[in-house]
């Protein structure tokens, strides 16, 4: 368990293609919430959740965007400014296939590169920065891209100051890059559950 590491569950997205709020979504008997909740816990006893005060704080300390409406980007940013430590977990609310082993991977090589601000993979599908280690120190270029309305987070990955976890070195850790896919429509929860991921 670690004590120099902070997690944060982004919950604050819309759901639009959901039509519903992901959070609260069961699947296998769990929300996505709590399933996020409890494998943050899996690695680290200080975990907090960013969105809603009034939906979330029952469940975990909570965290408000500084700059509201600004997609993910606002929500790392806020919860980097809130955090103590200097290593943090983003974990998206909606990435159900990632296990506590792949996170210590992630920590891992986080604490192996303490120059970089950022441990995050990239997969076929692209950068993967809901499910990655973010320095405290990367909230300063958060906050220069939000204040100049830039939202897209891989924009601030840059050469000489990022981990980069590629593909082919998950597999050769012994994971999958399915680990990082998400649930954005009732017709992936169903393909979620089907998998039976818990077993």
């Amino acid at each position: 368990m670690s004590t120099d590491l902070t997690a944060f569950i982004l919950a604050g997205g819309k759901s639009s293609r959901m039509g519903t709020d992901k959070a609260f979504l069961p699947l296998n008997g769990r929300t996505l919430l709590v399933r996020a909740l409890d494998l943050a816990r899996s690695v680290t006893s200080e975990v907090g959740i960013v969105g809603d005060r009034a939906k979330f704080a029952a469940f975990a300390p909570t965290v408000e965007d500084i700059f509201p409406n600004c997609g993910p980007l606002g929500g790392i940013h806020a919860a980097l400014r809130s955090s103590s430590t200097d290593l943090n977990l983003i974990l998206a609310v909606d990435v159900p296939f990632a296990t506590p082993a792949l996170l210590q991977h992630l920590i891992g090589q986080a604490r192996s590169a303490p120059q970089d601000g950022v441990t995050v993979a990239r997969t076929p599908e692209g950068w993967q920065p809901l499910c990655a280690i973010y320095r405290r120190s990367f909230a300063e270029a958060a906050e220069q891209a939000l204040r100049q309305g830039h939202y897209r987070i891989d924009r601030l990955f840059k050469e000489g100051n990022t981990r980069v976890i590629e593909e082919v070195e998950l597999k050769a850790a012994g994971f999958s890059p399915e680990a990082f896919r998400n649930l954005n429509t009732p017709e992936d929860v169903t393909k979620a559950e089907e998998r039976n991921i818990d077993s």
